[in-house]
């Protein structure tokens, strides 16, 4: 086998054909006693002599048994099955050039969400328009990609934004169950290092094996702390320059590439992105405080009345009037205090008594009460509605709407 190239510089797939046609698709010859020569598989680098004088390899046909025993056995015909041809695993890691690179991209690879996050799009109360954005830019290219190609190609960047708490991050994880991507939930801890050059190249990395399991999305969240608005050199250190330059550099490449890779970012604070990535972000969704009917839903579904009970029918549309400005997690938080006002009266019961009461025989919690309602009400305030405005000023400028 002088004139052959070195089995370890083969792919797989170059590995399996040589040795079929060499050994499995060929019928070997019949010796002069009528019967046909089987080469011997026994792992010895010994050479045997079949009835011809033809002299075979033992240890070539020791790797061929090898590597034929992982996959499918062959037909009797000598033709492999369709199992057998099947393309072998993707690597996890793609080739770098150094062992250094390999090693950022192991620590980044911990960040790469491995189970599904399991949040179904009917399970986000709301944010329809929000939800329709996001299945045309991010779903829907992968389900039909015959669609989106050439100036149909899909957005590569997309922004969420909006006030803090009304479901920014719960879109991202119905994005990452939907759409079955390799889903990587960055932050800035995952791509800031102590170390001189190690934040570009962690970004360098991530970009790389994000092409090489793609269709994948990365998740940039709160997006604002990497990559705020650029300032004079006096006022901005050198290494935070470096990686915003090294991340506006690897998403521009995005978009001269063919793989499906989607930036997904999100921040409460749009204003202070820097221009180079807004333009990168080519789809800004406005994510907004939610409207009566999603906040009533999320009563009805956090609350839900005792059935049976009239005087135990909670006051829903008392609730949704007097949550008006309240984001999702401000009215979780109602509903939280709420529920935690007969708890207190019967933890109260509790401490009073002298004796201890064994756990199977604590009393059940009692319902909630109109008068826990309004007391929820006035110790929770909202937290996000001072600023509204400047959400919706900033959709006006640059967010993308939904036409027709």
């Amino acid at each position: 086998m002088a004139d052959e190239p070195s089995l370890t510089r083969w792919s797989f797939l170059d590995f399996k054909m040589f040795y079929d046609t060499k050994f499995g698709r060929k019928k070997l010859p019949e010796s002069q006693n009528g019967h046909t020569d089987e080469p011997a598989s026994n792992g010895s680098s010994s050479a045997t002599s079949n009835g011809n004088g033809h002299v075979k390899n033992t240890s070539d046909m020791a790797i061929y048994e090898q590597f034929r025993s992982q996959g499918s056995s062959t037909q009797s015909n000598g033709v492999p099955s369709s199992q057998y041809i099947e393309k072998p695993p993707k690597p996890l890691f793609p080739t770098f050039e150094s062992a250094e690179m390999l090693t950022l991209a192991e620590s980044l690879s911990r960040d790469i969400i491995r189970g599904s996050p399991d949040v179904k799009w009917d399970s986000i109360k709301g944010l329809e328009n929000a939800k329709r954005l996001l299945k045309e830019a991010v779903v829907m290219p992968i389900k039909y990609p015959k669609y989106f190609t050439g100036l149909l190609s899909p957005w590569k960047g997309i922004l969420l934004f909006g006030p803090p708490g009304t479901g920014k991050t719960m879109l991202a994880k119905a994005v990452a169950t939907e759409c079955k991507t390799t889903f990587f939930n960055i932050s800035a801890s995952s791509i800031v290092s102590k170390w001189r050059g190690d934040s570009e190249r962690l970004v360098k990395v991530l970009f790389e094996l994000a092409r090489h399991h793609a269709p994948s999305t990365i998740f940039l969240d709160e997006i604002d702390a990497i990559i705020s608005q650029r300032g004079e050199a006096r006022s901005e250190h050198e290494a935070s320059r470096r990686l915003k330059t090294e991340l506006l550099i690897q998403m521009d490449g995005l978009t001269k590439s063919d793989e499906l890779v989607f930036v997904l970012a999100a921040t409460n604070l749009p204003w202070e992105l820097d221009a180079a990535m807004l333009r990168r972000l080519e789809k800004r969704i406005l994510v907004p405080l939610p409207e009566p009917e999603a906040r009533r839903a999320m009563f009805g579904e956090l609350l839900p009345s005792v059935a049976g009970e009239d005087e135990l029918e909670l006051p829903y549309d008392l609730l949704v009037e007097k949550t008006e400005g309240y984001s999702g997690s401000d009215i979780r938080l109602v509903c939280k205090e709420a529920a935690m006002q007969p708890l207190r009266r019967l933890m109260t019961h509790l401490e009073n008594r002298q004796e201890a009461v064994p756990e199977d025989e604590l009393p059940k919690v009692g319902p909630i009460r109109h008068e826990d309602i309004e007391a929820a009400l006035k110790n929770t305030r909202p937290s996000a509605h001072l600023q509204a405005h400047r959400y919706e000023k900033f959709n006006s400028d640059y967010g993308s709407q939904i036409l027709g």
